[in-house]
């Protein structure tokens, strides 16, 4: 089968079109045909060792994990023998978590993995575009318990999760207020948002708006900046935050009465499927912003790079 793998930490040229064994999935597993995929930040942050801490989970001096990747839409075309849940010919879609390996045409999953039967209103390519801002999103926004009537302020509001966290906060009956570039308000306005902050030419930090919470997608400030617009009971969400900035955080809100949520995303199965109800059910969509083949992954990687994508960079492996 084709795949994407990487040899060595570095530049998106280190990411090869190779040829490797086709899996044969257990007793408990399925082998998934797989159509699509994506490019999320957290592939950019592996495929550099950047932080150094991805060494500790990957390797420390060369990556023991070859193919990256962890999200998908695809076909079952093989079930093991004890198999209950999926047969041959169900879509499904959904995340393989830190088993990373959805950069090929064939994976194996545990019948039991966070994966769920895809919407029929969606392709394969939208599929896989949803379930890593989706998942982080929901994640956090159930970790604050987020419910109607608050007001919660997004920044990087355009980019993967902040466009599934608008969609999602939305459906909880939040009030949101966006915080984006100019040229992308229009897309903030049409996945719900009932405000739109160009974060270049407006001084919101200094807003007198104070906002139930506030939710970093990109870790682009700090919390001491951030209390001026939480309410004194507020919630922070550093959805993307490093090492440093985790410690920092815990230490400044000790010495304050303002909450803060960070941390390693957890899902499941059932988060799966209940973000396929939400599809089937249209409160959440799908944002592309550009889609390439399996081949062009280095140019994928160097787009995603420069940090400036609108929701998500979808990988077309075929049908």
């Amino acid at each position: 089968m084709k795949a994407i793998a990487f040899y060595k930490y570095g530049n998106p040229d280190e990411l090869k079109l190779v040829e490797l064994k086709m899996p044969e999935p257990k007793a408990t597993e399925i082998l998934v045909r797989l159509h699509a995929t994506a490019v999320n930040s957290g592939d950019i942050r592996l495929r550099k060792a950047d932080p150094f801490a991805v060494r500790f989970m990957l390797g420390l001096f060369t990556p023991k994990i070859h193919v990256l990747g962890s999200v998908f839409s695809g076909t079952v075309v093989r079930v093991g023998s004890q198999v209950k849940q999926f047969k041959v010919g169900d879509n499904i879609f959904g995340s393989s978590d830190l088993k990373f390996g959805t950069y090929a045409q064939y994976k194996c999953f545990s019948e039991h993995e966070s994966i769920a039967i895809k919407p029929e209103n969606v392709s394969h390519q939208e599929a896989a575009a949803i379930p890593f801002g989706a998942c982080t999103a929901l994640y956090f926004l159930r970790k604050v318990n987020i419910v109607k009537g608050q007001k919660i302020l997004i920044y990087g509001a355009t980019g993967a999760v902040g466009t599934a966290a608008i969609q999602l906060a939305r459906y909880y009956g939040a009030h949101v207020t966006a915080v984006c570039s100019k040229n992308n308000a229009d897309l903030a306005y049409s996945l719900g948002a009932d405000k739109v902050v160009d974060y270049k030419s407006e001084d919101w930090i200094n807003s007198s708006e104070q906002f139930d919470i506030v939710y970093d997608t990109v870790n682009k400030f700090e919390l001491s900046k951030i209390k001026k617009i939480l309410k004194s009971d507020g919630t922070m969400i550093l959805g993307a935050a490093d090492l440093k900035v985790m410690l920092l955080s815990s230490i400044s809100s000790v010495f304050s009465s303002v909450k803060v949520k960070f941390g390693m995303i957890k899902h499941n199965q059932s988060v799966m499927e209940f973000i396929g109800t939400l599809i089937k059910d249209g409160h959440l969509r799908p944002v592309i912003d550009k889609m390439y083949e399996l081949e062009q992954m280095s140019e994928a990687h160097q787009y995603v790079e420069l940090g400036h994508k609108k929701g998500n960079v979808v990988i077309n492996i075929g049908d």
